[in-house]
């Protein structure tokens, strides 16, 4: 077994260091104890042993800001197994290695290749190792240890703000707090008096101090006034080294604003002011403006003015403006010059937010003197009350004079004054008025029930003075007369079964009457005199202005008598009593066994029950519609059907058909006009063709005309050419030839047109002499067996 040397790490350092070096904390030291490690050694795989012991280290300062030439010396790394033969190399980790911190990996050596800043990193952890450069392997296990930066005064003291901004009520008194300001010092404070900061004041005095070592700024003079001067500038020193030689010191601005406090009473600027108003102006019309000045601000000067006393005090008022803190003098009530020229007012002014601390100064408001005359105009007149109201009965004859309104001129001349009816407001003229002494009298009747109000329009004007006028609004209510017949309140459809029984209830009637008594409507009901026993009907009065139709008699029949007629007298009961006569009809029906109506009057046997009139006047306008819409449909078919093609039996037209398609056959008769071919102009005009009836209407295209050819064989080949190429022509099931035979065909006429004439079959064996050309209607019509096909 090999047993392996430990590492001894040797920290030099300059003489500075080691004077100054201070053991700041140790490490508690470890025991030894043992580690069994098994694996191959390089004598064949031989289990190793290794012991490790515990080690010491101490805090080394190392100077920050290093101005020196040379790189600072920090320490050396040495171990008992380095034999000087170059064999070890040591390695430095941690933090800063390789950049703040490097080592001669060769003889252990270790520097500060940088200037260190303290209050950047203050401490450093470094490991360090030595391995052999054969084997690469550690001859000593990493060891730690620590590198504390030693603190110089190099920061100065700085301020937390540049510009601070405090305020303070004014009047406060000697050594009261108004801001504190706060310095800090990046230096070490647990090092010497680097990072002591100690506070001055610079500018500010004699008004404000401020306390050395918390920074508070205080006043120092006392009721300092803000009326004065409202703002201050302040400058304060914090210097580091607790304010010695040579410390470092930085400085700030206060800037310090003094608040108001209400400690100013409001004063008059004048003791007494002068106004004047027109007699004419309306109430709450301004007169002037006074203003009591107030050097505070804010709510400290609002104003608050009031008349304490004076002869005007309740002709007049004043009202404070809050955005000028002025007491504006308003009219209270209308102004005579008449009856007095000259009001004096007693105006006060007093602060409404009073401070306690300073009542002592004296009382907190002021009073003056405030002049209203009056000035005389030329008034309107003025009627003796701001509205009339009248009463009539609307029986009032005409000329009758029904009130009178009074006006007066308000002026010393007292000037003479005419009545007039506003015509806007009595369009009909149904009121009029005497001019000289304002009586109202009715030129028309009156009616209540069309209109039971009228509002009039009076004005009053100045002889003298035509523009100097007045209105006045005149009420006149219509007072009700008894003069309307109260009458059923509306149209009645009433009915009795035939299967009544008496003493039944047909109908309920009410009454209404235009007339509005005071003590309301009341009415009785009652038959005429000449029913007033009828036979088969009574009327019971409610006694609630409604009647009931009653039955007399057990069963009615309809076709004795299908309608009664029953007149009833209604009566009210104001003076002079009204009444009316009002005829109810009633008609006998047919009912179910719950009284229901079926059907009325002789018209009902013959009509459905539930069809009124106009119901069956709708159906049979509905049935005389479908009518003649059917006869004007046959009649357009009948407009609409062809033409027979055979009007005379000159007029022959010839066919020959091909039935090798499905074709019309022997009956197809309405082929084309070979009349065409002979009067080649009729061909230009538009024409139907008569063969079929096409469902389109197609446009016929117009080509030149051709009829200066005589060629009849070439005018057919250039129409059969121009109708193949046109594809508006359409597809129909027929092709006709066309060809011109000429004079005394010894073949006759090949039509079957007149065939339908002759009775019986016909015999067309003499075909098959024709020929080979006519083979084809030898096979199709000659012989039974053709027929048979």
């Amino acid at each position: 077994m090999r047993t392996y040397s430990f590492l001894t790490v040797l920290l030099w350092s300059c003489m500075f260091h080691v004077i100054h070096m201070m053991p700041s904390q140790k490490r508690t030291n470890k025991h030894s104890h043992s580690e069994r490690i098994t694996g191959l050694s390089e004598n064949g795989g031989k289990t190793l042993h290794r012991t490790k012991r515990g080690w010491m280290w101490n805090q080394f300062f190392l100077l920050e800001e290093y101005t020196g030439p040379d790189t600072q010396y920090v320490g050396k790394l040495h171990t008992d197994q380095d034999k000087g033969d170059g064999n070890l190399k040591y390695i430095l980790t941690g933090d800063g290695a390789g950049s703040l911190f490097i080592i001669d990996e060769n003889t252990g050596d270790i520097h500060a290749a940088k200037k260190l800043d303290r209050e950047e990193k203050s401490l450093y952890v470094l490991r360090a190792k030595a391995i052999d450069r054969k084997t690469g392997r550690q001859v000593e296990p990493e060891s730690e240890f620590i590198i504390k930066i030693h603190d110089i005064n190099d920061n100065e003291p700085k301020f937390t703000k540049d510009v601070y901004t405090a305020s303070i009520p004014e009047m406060s008194g000697v050594g009261t707090s108004v801001i504190q300001v706060t310095a800090t010092d990046a230096d070490d404070a647990n090092y010497g008096n680097s990072a002591k900061v100690v506070y001055s004041i610079l500018q500010g005095q004699p008004y404000f101090s401020v306390d050395p070592e918390t920074g508070i700024i205080k006043t120092a003079l006392p009721d300092m006034s803000r009326e004065n001067r409202e703002q201050y500038q302040v400058v304060i020193q914090a210097k580091d080294m607790g304010g010695q030689m040579g410390g470092l010191s930085g400085t700030t601005t206060v800037n310090i604003t003094l608040t108001d406090v209400n400690d100013n009473p409001p004063r008059f600027p004048q003791s007494t002011y002068q106004f004047s108003s027109p007699e004419s102006a309306p109430p709450g019309t301004p007169l002037g403006r006074i203003k009591a000045n107030d050097p505070d601000v804010g709510e400290n000067a609002e104003t608050e003015y009031n008349i304490s006393n004076g002869d005007g005090s309740d002709m007049f008022d004043i009202v404070t403006d809050k955005d000028t803190q002025e007491g504006i003098i308003t009219v209270k009530k209308h102004l005579d010059f008449e009856n007095k020229m000259l009001y004096t007012l007693r105006v006060e002014a007093t602060n409404t937010h009073p401070d306690p601390r300073f009542l002592h100064l004296g009382p907190f408001k002021d009073t003056a003197l405030v002049k209203i005359s009056v000035e005389d105009i030329d008034e309107a007149p003025v009627f003796s009350r701001p509205w009339y109201l009248i009463e009539v009965d609307e029986d009032t004859k005409e000329g009758s004079i029904i009130g009178q309104v009074v006006a007066q001129d308000p002026d010393i001349t007292k000037n003479a004054i005419k009545y007039s009816v506003d015509r806007h407001t009595d369009l009909d003229r149904i009121f009029n008025i005497y001019s000289g002494n304002g009586s109202l009298f009715i030129s028309k009747p009156l009616d209540r029930e069309e209109t039971p109000w009228h509002n009039i329009t009076v004005i009053a004007t100045e002889i003298n003075n035509p523009k100097q006028s007045s209105q006045i609004p005149v009420f006149i209510r219509i007072l009700d007369i008894n003069d309307h017949a109260p009458e059923f309140a509306k149209y009645y459809e009433t009915f009795v079964c035939e299967n009544a029984k008496a003493g039944q209830l047909i109908q309920t009637v009410s009454a209404v009457d235009k007339d509005e008594p005071p003590q309301g409507h009341k009415f009785f009901f009652e038959l005429v005199p000449e029913f007033a026993v009828h036979p088969n009907f009574s009327i019971v009065d409610n006694k609630d202005n409604t009647a009931g139709i009653m039955t007399r008699r057990n069963g009615y029949s309809r076709s004795k008598m299908s309608t009664y007629l029953l007149p009833i007298i209604i009566f009210d009961n104001d003076y002079p009593i009204q009444s009316s006569t009002g005829t109810l009809t009633i008609r006998v029906c047919a009912c179910d066994s719950r009284g229901n109506m079926q059907s009325c009057s002789a018209e009902a046997l013959l009509l459905p029950a539930g069809l009124s009139t106009g119901a069956l006047v709708a159906i049979l306008l509905c049935i005389i519609i479908l009518l003649v819409l059917v006869v004007l449909f046959t009649a357009l078919k009948r407009q609409r059907k062809k033409e027979p093609l055979i009007i005379s039996k000159d007029d022959v037209r010839d066919n020959i058909v091909t039935y090798n398609d499905e074709g019309g056959g022997e009956e197809d008769t309405q082929a084309f006009d070979i009349g065409t071919l002979r009067n080649p102009e009729a061909r230009e005009e538009s024409k139907m063709r008569r063969d079929v009836i096409p469902e389109t209407i197609f446009q016929i295209r117009r080509t030149a005309p051709l009829w200066e050819n005589i060629d009849v064989q070439d005018f057919i080949h250039r129409r059969l050419k121009e109708n193949d190429l046109d594809p508006a022509a359409p597809p129909y099931d027929s092709l006709a030839t066309y060809a011109y035979e000429g004079n005394d065909s010894i073949a006759n006429s090949l039509s079957s047109l007149e065939s339908l004439t002759t009775e019986g079959n016909q015999d067309y064996d003499y075909l098959s002499d024709w020929g080979p050309q006519f083979k084809k209607l030898a096979d199709m019509y000659g012989g039974e067996d053709s027929d048979r096909d």
